[in-house]
């Protein structure tokens, strides 16, 4: 049966509302793609708060920087390329390097951007984010996810990255679910072998961990959502309890979830690490889930792959 799925940048944008109900420092800046981020909604119920900027990434950043000094809570969206890519330097220089109140929370990151193809496909925006000092990077999986961590990071001082997926996601979590900067959580329990995700990929990697189950492979699938800071007392329990663990994510292998994971187990627990995402290739165009299929990172490609590694 077919689940139910939500979009997430529509949770973003009703949760920049709510928050801006709450407090009047909530302010929006978008480039231009208002329509796509969702932050159309925040432009309507508050227009003196929301600021378009036109394909001007870069000066959208510094703006943003300079509302903060003012006591402003500002949150940025625009394709996660051009948030990233194009205004990289402004991000590490001017919001990151003076620790600025600035929330990044970009949306159509990874291969789901879709038809759009390579140029708009952000590979590497989590690897960017990650290695400048200060920032906080958070990869939500589902619509209670995301508006958590939308929450959190208004609540909380200094600058984050939040990488919202373009792609409607079905539920991962119960209502019972609190977002913890701190803690990776344990999805399900097992001892064969350990698989890490997040964002659209953790979706897929329970659905592998039920098909794995019927091959009488006992795997346990630990979400990690915050990249950093990261978790490192999880993973290193997970990897002392299977011996094997496998990292699943739409990015790069290079500089992100499963570069984290690796830095993590070599300098505490070396075990045996395998990295599944894109390989150091540009993506190209289609549909999402064509291309979810095509990278092999949907539940029976990764299950597959998996059964192979492990044979």
């Amino acid at each position: 049966m077919e689940r139910e799925c939500k979009s997430v940048r529509s949770a973003y944008g009703k949760t920049l509302v709510e928050l801006g109900k709450i407090n009047p420092n909530i302010v929006v800046l978008d480039a231009d793609l208002s329509c796509s981020t969702q932050t159309q909604m925040f432009a309507k119920e508050f227009p003196e708060r929301f600021f378009d900027m036109g394909i001007a990434e870069q000066d959208m950043m510094t703006t943003a920087a300079g509302l903060a000094c003012m006591g402003k809570i500002p949150f940025v969206s625009t394709f996660a390329m051009f948030a990233t890519g194009r205004a990289w330097e402004q991000i590490r220089n001017t919001i990151c390097y003076s620790n600025l109140n600035v929330k990044i929370a970009a949306t159509h990151g990874g291969i789901t951007v879709g038809e759009d193809g390579a140029s708009h496909q952000a590979l590497e925006d989590i690897a960017l984010m990650r290695n400048i000092p200060n920032m906080t990077v958070i990869v939500p999986a589902d619509e209670t996810e995301t508006i958590e961590a939308v929450k959190y990071a208004a609540e909380h001082f200094g600058p984050f990255y939040i990488r919202i997926a373009r792609t409607n996601l079905p539920d991962v979590y119960d209502t019972s679910y609190k977002f913890n900067i701190s803690k990776a959580l344990i999805m399900q329990e097992g001892t064969d072998i350990t698989l890490i995700s997040n964002g659209e990929t953790l979706v897929e990697t329970l659905d592998c961990a039920k098909m794995l189950k019927d091959k009488g492979i006992s795997a346990e699938v630990v979400s990690i959502p915050v990249v950093k800071p990261i978790d490192k007392e999880t993973i290193i329990n997970s990897a002392k309890k299977t011996n094997r663990v496998i990292t699943i994510e739409n990015h790069s292998i290079i500089g992100a979830l499963g570069s984290s994971v690796c830095e993590v187990l070599s300098e505490n627990y070396p075990v045996k690490v395998t990295r599944i995402g894109i390989n150091d290739e540009f993506g190209q165009s289609g549909k999402a889930k064509e291309l979810m299929n095509y990278y092999g990172l949907t539940s029976q490609k990764l299950t597959d792959k998996i059964i192979g590694l492990i044979k």
